[in-house]
């Protein structure tokens, strides 16, 4: 049953994905509003064929953490299903993501349309700056920000260092900073074909306050998305405690 409903799945996810794509392409010489509203859109079908097909169904926790005004949404990565979500969630999401996405053909038109934020990931400190300068034009408007700290995806219990990416927009844009924790990857997993039933956990923490130095920024960071995202997997998967090392005198 899981392979069945995975064929079918798959087959109605690229192929809504591979139409809407196409039929918005006169959309492009509309104002930005037009291209919103049909990203929207997009993901609410999206969630509509993971829990008619897949009964994979969607829960978000804290919602009354996210702030009114922009913000910076800094979330765990395990998923596709976590590029799509925020789509739906937030009035005008704002995605930071790879430069390499927007010389996709008609996908990367429409990303580049819909203002997200391309990175360079080899480009260094000048690639962090440009970053940082489109972003707080796109909070200027009023949007929220969605950035991946571990700047890639992992599979459920792991964890990757967390980059400078959210400590440099913080700094420069001075909002909140907003930890949400994930299980995705327990039934979308990376490239993974089969899909599974089941609840997607979105758990949104409360803000980290403006102003926090980097370090105390990304450890409090990684501490509130790890803990929580760790505390979504079932008791098997947990990755264990670390074990205290006694201080020398």
């Amino acid at each position: 049953m899981i392979l069945l409903r995975s064929v079918l799945f798959n087959l109605a996810f690229f192929g809504t994905t591979a139409a809407m794509a196409l039929a918005a392409l006169p959309a492009l010489a509309l104002p930005r509003r037009v291209i919103r509203r049909l990203l929207r859109l997009y993901a609410q079908i999206v969630l509509l064929l993971m829990r008619g097909i897949l009964d994979l169904r969607v829960r978000l926790e804290g919602a009354e953490h996210i702030p009114a005004g922009p913000a910076i949404i800094a979330s765990k990565h395990q998923s596709a299903f976590d590029t799509i979500f925020w789509l739906s969630a937030l009035p005008d999401a704002c995605y930071v993501l790879k430069r390499e996405l927007l010389a996709i053909p008609v996908w990367g038109w429409h990303a580049r349309r819909a203002g997200m934020i391309p990175v360079d990931r080899a480009g260094g400190g000048a690639a962090l700056r440009r970053m940082v300068r489109i972003a707080a034009q796109r909070a200027a408007e009023g949007r929220s920000i969605i950035i991946y700290p571990e700047g890639t995806r992992t599979a459920p219990g792991s964890r990757l260092p967390y980059q400078p990416g959210v400590a440099a927009l913080a700094a420069a844009l001075r909002l909140p900073v907003v930890p949400v924790a994930t299980n995705s990857g327990l039934f979308w997993g990376r490239r993974a074909f089969l899909k599974r039933p089941g609840t997607i956990v979105v758990r949104v923490l409360p803000p980290l306050p403006p102003g926090l130095p980097r370090d105390a920024l990304i450890a409090r960071l990684e501490e509130a998305i790890e803990t929580a995202s760790a505390a979504l997997l079932p008791a098997p998967a947990r990755p264990a405690a670390a074990t205290p090392v006694p201080l020398r005198s």
